[in-house]
């Protein structure tokens, strides 16, 4: 009997309805890039001093330059560049005081610079930057370093309560509904982030950001490829990841225009209310129809797919009735991940994996943005290089397969790690080279782990094992910068050092896993734990049956 996919091969797999579908999705992954990055340019960290009343007018008065200006008024400069000392402590000394010499004005104040005693910021900080970022609005620094760690770790850990419960709403409720309820509140917290004035109400808004939007990016990523046949799935899901790549490049330039992180959040956040009119343009998912028993539904989009592919529907699949095969129905069971020996290790693997993804990508990008050098070309350098990532992956995971790719983006990423903290700060265009490889690596490890973890679960526990690998994502995403701004204080490129652990690890723990080119979907645990010699099982099917009128007999 006839199947849901054979139906599409008649109507068509990615002809025009679904490339259209697929053109207003990656829009909606598109503009996820604020959420899942905005750190980068919210929280951008300038270079900053200690105010100390009285010593602007000594300057003017004096005619420092600023360099010298720095010299005579900010503990640790000179030689030492930069420091915590700098930037977070400045001299008790009365710079309104009279007959302070213009050469040696500590000198003449307390006569041993030496002795100069040391204090806090008391009246606050000197920001070099011509715009605007959380940290200079609140004060993020020094003692207070850690609020910005925790805005970043609110988002994720919203992502990590959020993609449980929104995944339960897209299956229970569909993936249009939970699609425009999860648009709609992410626009409503994304315009109040604009207008509310305390730290406490920004991190609260964001964490309900993220409690919503990873959701409705998964919600997109899954209404994509179920409309889609499955010559064009993976490829369909890889191009909704680029999309996101091209949010980035997206996201840099607007930051660039609009140094000022208010309006900048004002300015990535209205464009997405007109992801509201998905509700006139996108349909439901046919599949989600078909599991739901609303088949009358299911057979209208199915039909509006053939009339708008310009393809005639069959005539012995105009009256059809969707049914799900009847079969032995097993409850999925988090004790099932680790309980036979081949699933606990693929379990334990693919989390750690979940995890390093998650955070070397985003920790790559937090350090670049916190380097020397042009952040915005840094940020735009490393973005590019995600475009080569997605093709490479293309390319080699039906000719070579998944596990040596997948490994040696991780070694990849791990080794670029290592020689990018060894090039020398002064030789900074090669440090962003070497960065911008580990990028492409973990870029390339992140999108390949997506599509594994669903190749190596049986059918009826594999959303819970995606779900629960995955979770280790989010976990990752809220310890990551704890990892970076808090390392960087102790050497500036130590975070690198970490990255590497993490990396090399990961890929040679992927070398474990078996591979998964060219087989069947495992419908048992007993597929699983025999995969490397097993015969392809029988894929469970939607059928399509075609209904015949009753004759009655007398």
């Amino acid at each position: 009997m006839p199947t849901l996919d054979d139906i599409l091969e008649n109507v068509g797999e990615f002809d025009r309805f679904q490339k259209q579908i697929f053109f207003v999705l990656c829009l909606l992954s598109a503009a996820f890039t604020p959420v899942y990055v905005g750190v980068v340019f919210f929280g951008f960290i300038p270079e900053h001093r200690c105010f100390s009343p009285g010593v602007a007018e000594l300057s003017q008065r004096c005619g420092w330059s600023p360099e010298e200006q720095l010299n005579h008024t900010v503990p640790e400069w000179g030689s030492h560049g930069a420091s915590f000392g700098s930037r977070c402590r400045r001299y008790e000394v009365d710079w309104n005081a009279t007959g302070i010499s213009c050469t040696d004005p500590l000198g003449s104040i307390v006569g041993n610079r030496s002795t100069v005693p040391l204090g806090p910021c008391q009246d606050g900080w000197v920001y070099d930057s011509p715009g605007t970022s959380l940290v200079t609005e609140f004060n993020l620094v020094c003692e207070d370093s850690w609020k910005l760690d925790l805005f970043q770790s609110s988002v994720n850990a919203g992502f990590f309560i959020g993609s449980i419960n929104i995944g339960y709403i897209a299956d229970r409720f569909g993936r249009k509904f939970c699609l425009l309820n999860t648009i709609l509140a992410n626009v409503v917290c994304g315009i109040l982030l604009v207008f509310v004035p305390t730290y406490l109400w920004i991190v609260i808004l964001r964490f309900l950001q993220g409690l919503v939007s990873k959701g409705c990016w998964t919600a997109g990523y899954i209404l994509v490829t179920e409309v889609v046949g499955p010559k064009y799935r993976r490829t369909v899901g890889i191009l909704y990841q680029t999309a996101f790549s091209v949010g980035l490049l997206v996201f840099d330039a607007i930051a660039y225009a609009i140094p000022h992180w208010r309006w900048l959040q004002l300015t990535v956040t209205l464009p997405s209310c007109f992801f509201l009119l998905y509700y006139w343009c996108l349909p439901e998912s046919p599949r989600w129809l078909i599991s739901q028993g609303k088949n009358d539904k299911a057979m209208k989009i199915v039909s509006h797919m053939a009339k708008k592919n310009r393809k005639k529907m069959p005539s012995h699949f105009q009256d059809i009735k969707f049914e799900e095969e009847d079969g032995r129905k097993q409850s999925p069971s988090l004790i099932d991940l680790v309980r036979t020996p081949q699933m606990r290790k693929n379990t334990l693997i693919l989390m750690y994996n979940w995890f390093t993804s998650s955070v070397l990508y985003q920790g790559l990008i937090m350090h670049m943005g916190i380097a020397a050098g042009n952040m915005y070309l840094d940020f735009l350098y490393s973005a590019l290089v995600e475009f080569p990532a997605a093709f490479i992956i293309i390319v080699t995971i039906d000719r070579v397969g998944r596990r040596y790719p997948w490994a040696a983006a991780n070694l990849v990423a791990g080794a670029a790690c290592l020689v990018t903290a060894l090039i020398p700060e002064d030789i900074h265009w090669l440090k962003v080279i070497a960065a911008c490889i580990g990028r492409m690596g973990i870029t390339m490890a992140f999108e390949m782990v997506c599509f594994v973890n669903t190749e190596l679960y049986p059918t009826y526990i594999r959303n819970l094992g995606v779900m629960v690998c995955s979770s280790l994502c989010d976990v990752g995403g809220v310890i990551v910068p704890f990892i970076v701004y808090r390392l960087v204080e102790v050497w500036h490129d130590l975070p690198l050092i970490v990255f590497t652990v993490l990396g090399l690890i990961a890929g040679g723990l992927v070398l474990l896993l078996p591979e998964t080119k060219g087989r069947v979907l495992p419908e048992t645990v007993e597929d699983v734990e025999n995969f490397h010699g097993q015969s392809a099982p029988k894929a469970k099917k939607i059928y399509l049956h075609v209904q015949t009128s009753e004759v009655a007999h007398d």
